[in-house]
C-alpha cells in the first residue's frame, strides 16, 4: 500500500516589529527556513514590511500583524487549523508567547515557554547580547542551526533611483535616535565638496525634515527622495549606493544587508547590541555612557556627543576619491 504524502507543516514565526528588527532577524529566519525546508514559513509582521519579508528568501507568506508602540499584536485572524509550530522571535514574553499559544500550535518555541515534550528547555534571556546572536543562540537551544553573520539579502531587482550616490537618512522613528539636521548639513556639505552626489531619504512622515536639510545645503529637488520609497526601490538605492550615513534605524540595517559601506550614529543603544558586523566597510560611532531610552522624545545625550568632524572624517575615509577606479 502506497503511503500518502505528508502535507507540509505550517510554521508561524512572530516578529511584528520594524524594518531594522526584521533585518536583524534574517539570520534566525534563514535558520528556520533550512530546518523546515519542505514546510511553509509564515511570518507575522506589519503589512508594510511584506515586500521586505519576502525579499529575505526565508518566508513563504506574511500574516499582517502589528500593535502600537512595539507591542504584541493579536494573531486571532490566523486562518485554518492551528500552526504546527509557533516560533516567538518577538521578545522574551510572556505576552508574545501567549499570542502564539492562543493558536494552540503543536509545538511552541519561545524564551518564555516551558520544557517541550522532548524535555528541551528554552535558553535564558541575556539582556546584554547582540540581537543577531540572541536569536541564533535561541534557535540552537532547540536544535536549529543559525549563523548570526548570515545577513545578506539577494541583489536588488529594481533599478536604483540614484546609482552611485551617497545616501543620507536624517530621520528615525524616535527623536532619541535623530542627530540634529544642522549637523547633518555640515557633513553633507563636506561630502559634496569632495565631489560626491548626495541624496536624502525620509519616511512617509519625514518630508519636513528632508526639506529642511535640503534647504540648508542647497540640494536640488531631484536629490530628495521623500514620502517613503517602496521597499524594492529603497533596497536598490542602498544596494547601489557608495555610502549610507544615518542614525541607528532601518536604513543602517539595510546597508548591512547589501554590504554597502555605512556610517551609523548610535546614541541610546550601544552598537554591541544592535550594530553592524565587524567589517572595515561599516563604521559605528558611539560615545560610552549609561543606556538611554531608544524611544525617547529628545535626542539622546550620547548621540549629541558625536561631532560633525568625526562623522565627516568617517564618511570621507570610506569613499573613493572622485575619478578613482574601483
Amino acid at each position: 500500500m502506497t503511503a500518502l504524502p505528508q502535507r507540509p507543516r505550517r510554521v508561524l514565526v512572530l516578529r511584528a516589529l520594524g524594518l531594522g528588527d526584521l533585518l536583524t532577524g534574517v539570520p534566525a529566519l534563514r535558520g528556520i527556513r533550512r530546518a523546515f525546508s519542505q514546510d511553509q514559513i509564515v511570518l507575522a509582521v506589519p503589512a508594510a514590511l511584506t515586500e521586505a519579508a519576502l525579499a529575505t528568501g526565508a518566508v513563504d507568506r506574511v500574516l499582517p500583524a502589528e500593535a502600537p508602540g512595539r507591542g504584541v499584536p493579536s494573531l486571532g485572524h490566523w486562518a485554518g487549523p492551528p500552526p504546527d509550530i509557533g516560533v516567538d522571535l518577538h521578545g522574551n514574553g510572556p505576552e508574545s508567547r501567549d499570542a502564539l499559544a492562543a493558536l494552540a500550535p503543536r509545538r511552541l518555541l519561545a524564551f518564555a515557554a516551558g520544557p517541550g515534550p522532548d524535555g528541551v528547555r528554552p535558553p535564558e534571556w541575556r539582556a546584554e547580547e547582540h540581537e543577531r546572536d540572541r536569536w541564533c543562540r535561541f534557535l540552537r537551544a532547540y536544535g536549529i542551526a543559525a549563523d548570526p553573520d548570515d545577513v545578506l539579502l539577494p541583489p536588488a531587482a529594481t533599478p536604483s533611483p540614484a546609482p552611485g550616490a551617497v545616501v543620507v537618512h536624517p530621520g528615525a522613528q524616535s527623536a532619541a535616535r535623530r542627530w540634529p539636521a544642522e549637523r547633518y548639513a555640515v557633513v553633507v556639505r563636506r561630502v559634496r565638496a569632495a565631489g560626491h552626489r548626495v541624496v536624502l531619504t525620509g519616511g512617509p512622515a519625514e518630508d519636513a525634515l528632508v526639506l529642511d536639510l535640503a534647504e540648508r545645503v542647497g540640494l536640488p529637488r531631484r536629490d530628495l527622495l521623500r514620502g517613503g520609497l517602496k521597499f524594492g526601490e529603497l533596497s536598490a538605492l542602498v544596494a547601489h549606493a557608495q555610502l549610507v550615513i544615518s542614525g541607528d534605524t532601518g536604513l543602517a540595517h539595510l546597508a548591512v544587508a547589501h554590504a554597502t559601506p555605512s556610517v551609523t550614529l548610535f546614541g541610546p543603544v550601544a552598537p554591541r547590541l544592535w550594530g553592524p558586523p565587524r567589517a572595515e566597510r561599516h563604521i559605528a560611532l558611539w560615545k560610552p555612557g549609561p543606556p538611554g531610552d531608544p524611544h525617547g522624545d529628545i535626542p539622546d545625550p550620547r548621540l549629541l556627543r558625536i561631532g560633525t568632524d568625526e562623522v565627516a572624517a568617517a564618511a570621507l575615509g570610506l569613499l573613493r576619491p572622485v575619478g578613482a577606479t574601483a
